[in-house]
């Protein structure tokens, strides 16, 4: 077998076992994020449960009783926005809408490295409509009947603010079937968290003095970045097909 297939046979195989991982976790978070955009009383949420009436909402179990928003910048200081890549269920469904995406925006240019730093202002919005605003209720908690009965009914009770919020949030998913990962790469408040403790990962991919620039990893890379830059989730997408072996995987020594 040829190099060049053996690197796309690697490079295959590190992309199934991703896409089976992100699988697994929309299975355990899926419905978490789901009632997050789509029910949740607070505009930022899963960080108020302590006030909320809804005691049996999934969220409520999850970011109280096992940490998970601690857990979060815990992974991304020995892992970067590795949770981005391999774990999270929007960022499956972003990435799996980002396919199909005509523009893919896959270039080192102005543009792209000053639109990631929406991530930022998502982030800025976010923290402060919880510790500034103290995260106010902008719809009913209503977690009765089908499902599906309870979302048009949370849509019909809501306060404008609260649908502004939740259509943006729409309007940037829906946008990545134009723009690969519009959501993930330019906007995501997690996103932006984990990159900021990212900054002072302990394990990443990341490229050796071997790299000459020729911006194949870029070229495949979903999130149209390079290893160990802005946007990077260690996905490891990238390792097989560097021409010069620039890319290792492990902690990074200067």
């Amino acid at each position: 077998m040829s190099k060049p297939n053996s690197r796309a046979n690697k490079n295959r195989g590190t992309t199934l076992v991703r896409r089976l991982s992100q699988a697994a976790m929309l299975v355990v978070l899926g419905q978490w994020s789901f009632y997050g955009l789509f029910r949740c009383p607070f505009p930022v949420p899963f960080v108020s449960c302590l006030t909320c009436p809804v005691i049996t909402c999934y969220g409520r179990i999850v970011s109280l009783f096992w940490g998970f928003w601690l857990l979060l910048p815990t992974l991304s200081v020995l892992f970067g926005r590795a949770f981005c890549g391999w774990a999270c269920p929007g960022g499956l469904v972003v990435q799996l809408f980002g396919k199909v995406a005509p523009i893919k925006l896959r270039l080192r240019n102005i543009f792209n490295s000053t639109a990631s730093y929406g991530k930022y202002l998502g982030l800025a919005a976010a923290l402060f409509l919880w510790l500034y605003l103290g995260n106010p209720r902008w719809a009913v908690p209503i977690r009765i009947g089908e499902v599906w009965n309870s979302i048009v009914l949370t849509f019909e009770h809501a306060g404008s603010y609260w649908l502004i919020r939740t259509f943006v949030v729409l309007g940037f998913a829906a946008g990545g079937l134009v723009l690969a990962n519009l959501w993930c790469r330019f906007a995501c408040p997690t996103g932006g968290l984990l990159e900021v403790f990212g900054r002072f990962s302990l394990i990443k991919f990341y490229k050796t003095g071997r790299c000459n620039d020729c911006d194949a990893c870029l070229k495949v890379c979903e999130m149209a970045t390079r290893p160990a830059e802005a946007n990077c989730t260690n996905c490891g997408d990238c390792r097989h097909v560097c021409p010069v072996d620039a890319i290792r995987f492990g902690r990074k020594r200067d």
